[in-house]
């Protein structure tokens, strides 16, 4: 946890809402020459310094790491691949340690390489990460030579101004330094927030973009998240920001870079799309005429609509795994990728820079994603550094919570309602339900709130079906307060519609629903109508939309966030405990050792497929 080296930082700016904007202006960091002598070649010629004309660049990409040192666990660290004979398998993956092998290892023999990152790189992190701010994973992001990163929508989880702090460096405003006699340093690396912007000013809040450049050769990075981050964090999150279009905002800054010379751009997008398979080697783009075919979501449109002057677009968001190419506005194929999360991928992608005309012969560009095997040597540099933090975290972090019968599976759930989702549903449940702390009826909690599985088998020296606090943690890291409110019946019919409608409609949501509450969800049909009029029902008795209803739910939820506009609706407010302290009561009252917890049933909605 030592203090680090800082790279040359001159010309990178982070500034927390409020606060004063420097101009602008294009950044460019010095490389240190890499050893290996390869990368160019001469076809065409040279240019009087021996330099080949056109030149091998190596982009190495990852994206959603949300703050996962350690491998994770159960099916949260898992990748799925396609063999030949059309099978698939589970592979174990991630962990930073392992991650940093693998790059440092594909970075050997390459004389231009760089690193870049799409976005939630922290945010929603581990305990390990978490209790500490997420210090620990920006220092391990240093260690890891991150050239440059997007921010995503987790980089605001605190707001503008810790953001910066990610940035610059200093202690906490209130936790303090948490290593006496050492002051966190900060990202070596830019954050890059193009489409942020401070609402008093209009002026980005971030710098834009980054140029790096090596013997002349020249790559633009133009950095954005997703317009609707307003919509999944919450509102003291981004509080006096402004979040703009995606495609205005890369197009805009394409053609500054353009302006300054600098023709190859890539754009990082912390915005994603759904493939057709969840194999990270599934060819979307099929096997007939059509790019991307076989990926959907709203990176489709925003690839399709970027300026065709960008030559490829690394993108996150969906923790999904892809290396598609998809039209640009003129019709050419252009590659988009995203690298799963959590650290269990990377993208290796060749760009091929023709130095005549300064950019990147996109006929030539190669990608593919590469699995964060388990099975190369831990990088002992980062394994200290875990170490070190483990060690400050160890008193908290390893203190029992309860006991679980069998994996009780949440994050790494592919099905809408999830087993460990009506754990924590019914936890919010039972701890608000008291008449004097709020006198709920029935909990909902968002799934994107789930950040991980409850795993039987032991992290570390605890013993099997043991859920320590950092476990807990890492399942509902953000420490959200519960909220108790008065929602009448129209408005609770209408927030389970918006789990498949509106902002949902392309991405659809379901609500985590607590015991008692049922209803039926017809995926045969379209819209708000796959939530079945008449089904809804609290312990048997149907739905009354005139009636009043006491709802607890997380202070997100209450605000309206991942589009669940009706829950906003609620009044004669209580705010109770945290989402944490509630979900860990919970584990301690209902298991022991003796009679660790179940596995939930999960049959509250009935699905029609």
């Amino acid at each position: 946890m030592a203090a680090t080296p800082r790279k040359n930082k001159t010309g990178r700016r982070i500034l927390a809402a409020g606060a004063g904007l420097a101009t602008v202006g294009a950044l460019f960091a010095a490389m240190p020459s890499a050893g290996a002598a390869g990368g160019e070649y001469a076809a065409g010629g040279t240019n009087g310094k021996g330099w080949g004309r056109m030149v091998d660049v190596q982009l190495l990409s990852f994206n959603d790491l949300h703050g996962n040192l350690e491998p994770p666990a159960g099916s949260s660290g898992q990748v799925t691949r396609t063999k030949e004979d059309g099978t698939t398998e589970k592979i174990d993956a991630g962990g930073v340690e392992y991650l940093a092998t693998h790059l440092r290892q594909a970075r050997e023999g390459n004389r231009y390489s760089i690193t870049a990152a799409a976005g939630d790189m922290i945010g929603a992190s581990p305990l390990l990460s978490g209790l500490f701010h997420d210090e620990p994973t920006i220092e391990a992001l240093n260690d890891l030579d991150l050239d440059v990163t997007s921010v995503g929508n987790h980089e605001f989880d605190e707001g503008a101004r810790e953001l910066a702090r990610m940035q610059n460096g200093g202690c906490h405003p209130t936790a303090g330094c948490f290593v006496e006699g050492e002051t966190f340093g900060g990202a070596d690396f830019p954050y890059l927030a193009a489409n942020v912007t401070d609402e008093k000013t209009g002026k980005p809040i971030l710098d834009p973009y980054y140029v790096w450049e090596k013997d002349g050769v020249k790559i633009g990075f133009i950095g954005v998240t997703l317009e609707g981050t307003p919509n999944v964090v919450t509102a003291e999150g981004v509080k006096g920001l402004k979040f703009g279009d995606e495609v205005e905002t890369i197009n805009k800054y394409t053609k500054i870079l353009e302006r300054k010379g600098v023709k190859s751009i890539v754009a990082l997008v912390h915005e994603g799309g759904m493939p057709a398979s969840a194999s990270y080697n599934y060819n979307c783009d099929g096997d007939g005429d059509g790019e991307g075919e076989g990926v959907s979501g709203a990176i489709v449109d925003i690839a399709k609509n970027v300026s065709p002057q960008v030559d490829a677009l690394v993108t996150g968001h969906t923790h999904q795994a892809y290396v598609c190419t998809i039209p640009d506005p003129a019709g050419n194929p252009r590659l988009v990728t995203s690298a799963s999360s959590f650290g269990k991928l990377y993208t290796d992608t060749t760009l091929t820079y023709d130095r005549a005309t300064k950019d990147i012969v996109r006929t030539a560009v190669a990608s593919a994603n590469h699995v964060v095997s388990r099975d190369v040597p831990k990088a002992q540099d980062i394994s200290q550094l875990i170490a070190d933090w483990k060690a400050l975290a160890a008193p908290v972090a390893n203190r029992p919570q309860g006991y679980i019968a069998a994996d009780i599976n949440g994050r790494g759930s592919t099905a809408y309602e999830k087993p460990l989702g009506d754990v924590i549903a019914d936890a919010q449940l039972e701890g608000l339900s008291p008449a004097d702390k709020g006198g709920a009826q029935l909990a909902l909690m968002n799934p994107g709130g789930i950040r991980a599985d409850l795993v039987y088998k032991a992290s570390g020296a605890e013993g099997d079906g043991v859920v320590t606090y950092g476990e807990s943690f890492t399942v509902q890291p953000f420490t959200n307060m519960m909220n108790v409110v008065d929602l009448t019946g129209a408005n609770l019919i209408t927030a389970l519609k918006q789990q498949v409608s509106g902002s949902n409609l392309n991405s659809i949501k379901i609500l985590q629903v607590s015991k008692g509450l049922t209803y039926t969800l017809d995926m045969t049909k379209t819209g708000a109508d796959r939530v079945v009029d008449g089904t809804i029902k609290l312990n048997g008795e149907a739905i009354d939309p005139a009636k009043t209803y006491r709802v607890a739910m997380n202070e997100f939820l209450a605000g309206g966030g991942d589009g669940f506009g009706a829950l906003a609706t609620g009044t004669n407010k209580l705010v109770g405990a945290s989402d944490l302290d509630v979900f860990n009561a919970y584990l301690s009252s209902h298991s022991s050792a003796a009679n660790p917890l179940q596995v939930p049933a999960a049959n509250r909605i009935t699905v029609v497929k």
